[in-house]
């Protein structure tokens, strides 16, 4: 069997309810299978209040990925394992949530300032059950009322960083993070660390977290060993996942696509 560390479902950036990944991981085999919203667990609390559950067959990890800033790089930390009603985990995921809704805001006006017909509303139409709107949920809307062709025209035109829509938001820093994961009783794990591009900073964050995400759909096998290595050096879980969204421009289409052993993913579950 196979299994996946790293997935998104609507609640906050990925297309999929909790019940539809749960019933594709099934689908198509998986043993483990980690949810990792951004910046919210609402999609796990809603799993673990409702009783749902694929079947014994398929273990369900629940985690967490943020997003820091840290040396103008973008660095993402996945907690696994998490105290999902933990106070400070709670306290630092609304602070965040306030913050989005403000960029959000920001970069609906500046598409208005530059004449794209769209508003607020048209966005929350194509945010499903995510309280964490972001860039994503932005493209999707400007996507479905046709002004661009597809999410990744989008980013390149309006939405990704140095364009005209683009706006700032608040960042908690990798250290924070690390200690609100730790203190709601998780792991945390550098999550993609290609992305950050910076081998310098990896190494730095490497000093600070409980594992590194090896194994991801773009690393070619050089980096798939360099990180292996540096998981090695620092004593480190190594992790993997496809990063699954269920949207178009992804790295990958279908859940089940990119996969890891279970014995790698069962280092992370703990039953519930």
């Amino acid at each position: 069997m196979a299994s996946d560390l790293h997935t998104h479902t609507n609640f906050s950036d990925g297309s999929l309810t909790p019940e539809e990944l749960l019933d594709k991981a099934k689908n198509v085999g998986l043993k483990y299978l980690a949810i990792t919203d951004h910046d919210t667990v609402d999609g796990v609390r809603y799993i673990y209040e409702n009783g749902i559950s694929s079947d014994r067959s398929l273990k369900i990890i629940f985690g967490v990925e943020f997003s820091a800033l840290d040396l103008n790089h973008d660095v993402h930390i996945v907690g696994y394992n998490i105290d999902i009603y933990n106070g400070a985990l709670s306290d630092m995921i609304n602070e965040i949530m306030e913050a989005r809704w403000i960029r959000f805001t920001e970069m609906i006006r500046n598409l208005q300032k530059r004449k794209y017909n769209i508003r607020e509303a048209d966005v929350l139409q194509v945010t499903g059950s995510s309280r964490t709107i972001g860039r994503a949920h932005i493209a999707r809307a400007l996507v479905k009322k046709g002004i661009f062709e597809n999410i990744r025209e989008a980013f390149e035109k309006m939405l990704g960083k140095g364009k005209p829509a683009y706006a700032p938001r608040y960042f908690p820093t990798v250290e924070e993070i690390i200690t609100v994961i730790r203190n709601a009783g998780g792991v945390a794990m550098l999550a993609h660390p290609s992305l950050v591009g910076d081998d310098e900073l990896v190494e730095k964050i490497c000093n600070k977290v409980d594992a590194i995400e090896a194994y991801y759909p773009i690393h070619k096998p050089i980096e798939t060993q360099k990180y292996l290595s540096m998981a090695k050096k620092y004593n480190l879980m190594v992790g993997g996942g496809s990063d699954f969204h269920g949207v178009a421009s992804r790295y990958v289409d279908e859940l089940g696509e990119f996969t890891i052993p279970d014995e790698i993913a069962e280092k992370f579950f703990i039953e519930r």
